[in-house]
């Protein structure tokens, strides 16, 4: 399947940061420009929501607003900032003196990408917040994402959010909110982004891949659980495969093939990041049957089950636990989820 033809939000690293386009957020973006405008902004917002939905795209939206016109009302209600503007050009660059990006960086050890945000980046809040402020007069920080702090991070982010300095602003990404420590959450005000509509997507789909057909954009769209990260993933590689078998998981639930998991697990050694990805597409096709089926009873267990997997999942990218272990369990979740409140 053909590559999009242009970066688009939390398509890759540096999309989000490029990106001035915000899309299907208006909801969200609404409460942030009045808050922002008014000159009333909280200390921190947690901009929380499933991966790819816009969450790095809408924090940097609001970085270069602050950073251009301030807590004020100079600047236009929906934020943008044009392309041309200095600020913007800097932030595209990754230069601006008042944005500072925490978040997963290189294990000095071994050379690799870690696969937490370690205590050591998040300390760097403090020397930073305490520069002298710029000429807009803010310093802004986003941490993406807060889901992959390790304890000691979390702990020094709650210090930071606990005595806030003058002029800042935090922005905390999370997928998984539910997960982070209830005082952080507490101490940030919350802006929870939906999942694309699917019309919506498919739109946004044909502006990336002109040579796909219609039948191929539903389909993205149906698997992706209103994600345009999540569908751009699918459209290339293995995505469109894992996202197969993460419904097959869920469409046997209530009876695992065993040997299929042991075959899928072998596969995924064999893709990068195939882990991570089938956890991803398994979250996303989860919350699509819950959404749909809004309204009957005892979908809390689901819910529960799809929390517990999101943990699962990123507690073996963590620790580079066997895909096998993490399949098998991820079946046991899902099966008792079936056998107590029936089929999803």
């Amino acid at each position: 399947m053909a590559k999009p033809t242009r970066n688009t939000a939390e398509s890759d690293d540096d999309g989000p940061r490029k990106t001035l386009r915000l899309i299907g957020q208006e909801a969200a973006l609404a409460v942030v420009s009045r808050a922002l405008r008014q000159g009333r902004p909280p200390q921190a917002w947690l901009i929380a929501g499933p991966p790819g939905v816009g969450k790095a795209t809408l924090a940097y939206r609001i970085a270069r607003y602050l950073l251009a016109y301030g807590a004020t009302a100079d600047g236009p209600a929906d934020l943008a900032v044009p392309a041309g503007h200095p600020v913007a050009a800097q932030v595209a660059a990754g230069s601006h003196p008042g944005l500072l990006l925490l978040k997963r960086g290189v294990d000095p050890e071994t050379g690799k990408a870690s696969n937490v945000l370690s205590v050591g980046e998040v300390r760097r809040l403090a020397g930073f917040f305490g520069l002298t402020s710029g000429a807009g007069g803010w310093r802004v920080a986003i941490i993406d994402t807060a889901n992959d702090m390790n304890d000691a991070a979390a702990n020094a982010l709650l210090k930071m959010l606990e005595e806030p300095p003058a002029r800042a602003m935090l922005l905390v990404l999370a997928n998984a909110p539910g997960r982070l420590l209830p005082t952080i959450r507490s101490r940030c005000q919350r802006l929870n982004l939906r999942p694309l509509a699917p019309r919506e997507e498919e739109k946004e789909l044909a502006a990336l891949f002109p040579a796909m057909n219609a039948e191929e954009r539903a389909a993205l769209a149906r698997l992706s659980g209103g994600s345009l990260g999540a569908a751009i993933k699918l459209a290339s590689g293995e995505g469109l495969a894992l996202a197969r078998e993460a419904e097959r998981l869920i469409d046997r639930a209530a009876a695992p093939d065993i040997p299929a998991l042991f075959a899928l697990s072998e596969r995924l050694g064999r893709i990068t990041d195939g882990l991570d990805m089938l956890g991803e597409f398994l979250a996303n096709a989860l919350a699509e049957r819950i959404r749909a089926r809004a309204g009957t009873p005892r979908l809390e267990r689901w819910a529960l089950a799809r929390e517990r997997l999101i943990a699962s999942f990123a507690r073996s990218d963590a620790l580079y636990l066997d895909p096998r272990q993490t399949l098998l369990g991820a079946a046991r979740e899902l099966r008792q989820a079936a056998r107590r409140t029936g089929a999803l």
